[in-house]
């Protein structure tokens, strides 16, 4: 099987790979190089890690370009994905030690104690939109604590996952430790099912997840995954209306809206709509869809040709449902400029798959109460953001929220940090925070009497 790269912006394929022949001998390399890197210390790991940040930093501008050929971001918001992957990098070294050392425990024994000890080998199925972030956010603790990495990336982004794998090397981590599998979905259930493999990790779709997830538990391997989103923009009567517009409109088409915690659904109070509304538009007029190497655009072309006749038929289908554009986007190809569609209630709860292209989608509430309810009528759960300049209300609404992480005043984002996943349909498990080395460890108890 033969893998394409093409370039969104243009159709023009620019590189082909194909498919790993010998990815089982891949997977026997990882388990021996796990035997070495389980019994390394931490301070060699630390040091190699740092490594990889010096040469992602390094690098940055010619990595960026690439990602921006292979799936069609623009070079700034490349450039950025590369910086926040060398900034997480250096986050986690700086906590390593102390999160992965032993964890004394008072009770009735001698001593007592419990460690979270490395596994083996963990795949991981990414997606394209972050081909750097969403690969390294997992990576990079999970291999500072001691495991091994297996990637199967999207195949559209296969240019950015072999240039990944070589950067670890040149980082100075011997073969086996991050490797990247060029193979196709046909090929996973025989990796799920091999003996080194003790866990698996996916983001992406809710039907990708779904058939993960049973692999993983027809095999009794651990598995994490972040799925979809359709995340709610809550504008209460008090909110500061110019902000709150400023990041719905950020956070919604920014990487040409192709990001599973973007604000998908903004939820108004009718106090505010008008104002509001006119804010957004004005701002979403303003934005230029474009050449992603173009210093102008805002957001460049949807990933794939395939992806982009998708939303358009997406959108086709919630207007002849009754939803209003207030703003018509356009598509040429890949690129489909912005759109903004005005829908009910009834439509917004009834309309269960996710929007992941540059459509916002505004829905009125008559009151905070049913802005909440609105909020929380979705089958996904991974983010939300609430605006209002009463902080002490605006903190207890958040509890009210059903999401994996809930924001006020603020886009929801990803942060090394701050543990980061949904519930529901969104996923399940945790990556980032001090969970990003947990996830996949082994929590050991040591139990000592004389």
């Amino acid at each position: 099987m033969t893998f394409k790269s093409i370039n969104p912006a243009n159709g023009e394929v620019i590189a082909s790979f194909e498919e790993d022949a010998d990815y089982a001998l891949k997977i026997r390399l990882g388990e021996k190089s796990f035997d070495r890197w389980k019994n390394t210390g931490i301070e060699e790991r630390i040091k190699l890690i740092l490594n990889l940040a010096v040469i992602l930093e390094a690098r940055k501008a010619e990595l960026a370009k690439e990602i921006s050929l292979e799936m069609g971001k623009t070079l700034k918001s490349a450039t950025a994905e590369i910086e926040k992957c060398a900034i997480t990098a250096k986050y986690y070294c700086q906590i390593a030690e102390e999160q992965l050392g032993s964890i004394e425990v008072s009770n009735y024994a001698h001593k007592a104690y419990y460690k979270y000890e490395p596994q083996g080998g963990i795949l991981a199925v990414m997606p394209w939109n972050f081909p750097y972030w969403q690969a390294l956010r997992f990576a990079i603790p999970t291999i500072l604590a001691g495991n091994v990495v297996l990637l199967k990336h999207a195949p559209n982004v296969f240019m950015s996952a072999t240039t990944l794998e070589k950067l670890f090397i040149e980082a100075g981590f011997e073969n086996g430790i991050f490797q990247n599998l060029l193979v196709g979905i046909d090929k996973i259930e025989s990796i799920v099912a091999d003996r080194f493999i003790k866990g698996v990790t996916l983001t992406g779709s809710n039907l990708a997840g779904s058939s993960l997830a049973s692999l993983a538990g027809k095999y009794l391997k651990k598995s994490v995954l972040e799925l979809g989103g359709s995340d709610p923009f809550v504008v209460l009567a008090d909110a500061n209306i110019e902000s709150a517009a400023t990041f719905a409109v950020k956070s919604r088409f920014q990487n040409a809206g192709q990001t599973c915690i973007a604000a998908k659904r903004w939820i108004v109070v009718d106090e505010v709509y008008e104002e509001f509304l006119n804010k957004v538009s004005e701002k979403i007029n303003k934005l230029k869809a474009g050449d992603p190497f173009n210093t102008e655009s805002d957001f460049g072309p949807v990933a794939r040709l395939d992806l982009a006749e998708k939303i358009e038929g997406q959108i086709n289908f919630l207007v002849k449902k009754g939803a209003k554009k207030l703003i018509n986007g356009v598509r040429k190809g890949c690129l489909l400029t912005p759109t903004l569609l005005n829908m009910s209630r009834d439509l917004s709860h009834s309309f269960t798959e996710e929007l992941f292209g540059p459509v916002a989608c505004i829905i009125t509430a008559k009151n905070t109460d049913e802005a909440i309810e609105i909020a929380n009528e979705t089958n996904f759960g991974l983010g939300a953001s609430l605006w209002s300049q009463n902080l002490e209300e605006g903190e207890h609404l958040l509890q009210k929220l059903n999401a994996g992480s809930v924001y006020l005043n603020s886009m929801v984002k990803s942060d090394a940090s701050m543990p980061f996943g949904g519930i529901n349909q969104s996923g399940y498990g945790r990556e980032l925070g001090v969970y990003g080395f947990y996830e996949f460890c082994n929590v050991k108890s040591y139990i000592i009497e004389k």
